[in-house]
């Protein structure tokens, strides 16, 4: 039985105006949310391999990194595609091509500007996974949430109490996860916001777990700055524990 990760990095971070290059080749300590991201899951025992969709302008400057920051784990990188749907498929796709009748296999799937991911995180979804068949990380929803038809005026308010914002890891069987990525691509459906919403499209009953509100994807430079703030305040937490 293998457990892969996926990441996805196919995206140039248009929502990130004015950056020299894509939000996941930032910085933060020194070193890119990218490789910040693949050490969480490098450093987890129950990871056997990763799989990134990079996009293909930084693929040399990747596996530079990869090689730099001495990550073992990485077993492929391939060209990220048009749409985050595409780069999943992509990065699914090159495992799938050693693990054909590998019925055992279970894909995280997870972005790579989402750093703030632990270990405890990844082992839930692993066993969740496992035992009920997939497993979708999300945050409970806090504040009041509404809908808008016409994007001017509230026309109905949600209970929060149901209301969950789906996150990653995506975890799911290597087989039906190809299986049903491969029927969106062949419907020349490209657009889908995430993996758990096309299983969903096809009937499937999902599982989740409850993540931090801390694992936040960073898309804009407020996220990137709550994000920094959020790793020093970690590293604090750690060289106080070291001293005390």
């Amino acid at each position: 039985m293998k457990n892969i990760a996926v990441i996805f990095a196919g995206g140039v971070g248009s929502r990130m105006e004015n950056a020299s290059k894509p939000k996941q080749f930032l910085e933060i300590d020194n070193k890119p949310i990218i490789i910040h991201t693949i050490e969480k899951f490098e450093k987890c025992k129950m990871i056997d391999a990763i799989s990134i969709a990079c996009h293909k302008s930084y693929i040399d400057s990747l596996n530079n990194l990869l090689v730099k920051y001495n990550i073992k784990k990485v077993k492929w990188v391939v060209e990220g595609g048009e749409t985050g749907q595409l780069s999943i498929f992509n990065a699914v796709d090159a495992i799938k091509r050693t693990h054909d009748i590998d019925e055992n296999v279970i894909v995280l799937i997870h972005d790579g500007v989402r750093p703030a991911i632990d270990e405890k995180l990844i082992l839930e979804n692993i066993v969740t996974a496992r035992t009920y068949g997939n497993s979708i990380t999300v945050a409970k929803a806090i504040e009041t949430m509404f809908v808008s038809y016409d994007h001017d005026q509230i026309d109905e308010l949600l209970s929060r109490d149901n209301i969950y914002l789906a996150r990653a890891p995506q975890t799911f069987f290597l087989n039906e996860l190809y299986k049903l990525h491969l029927s969106e691509m062949e419907k020349e459906s490209k657009n889908n916001i995430d993996s758990c919403s096309i299983f969903h499209k096809y009937g499937k009953k999902l599982n989740f777990i409850t993540g931090k509100s801390s694992n936040i994807k960073i898309t804009t430079y407020e996220d990137y700055y709550i994000y920094k703030a959020l790793y020093e305040l970690e590293e604090k937490r750690k060289r106080d524990e070291i001293l005390s």
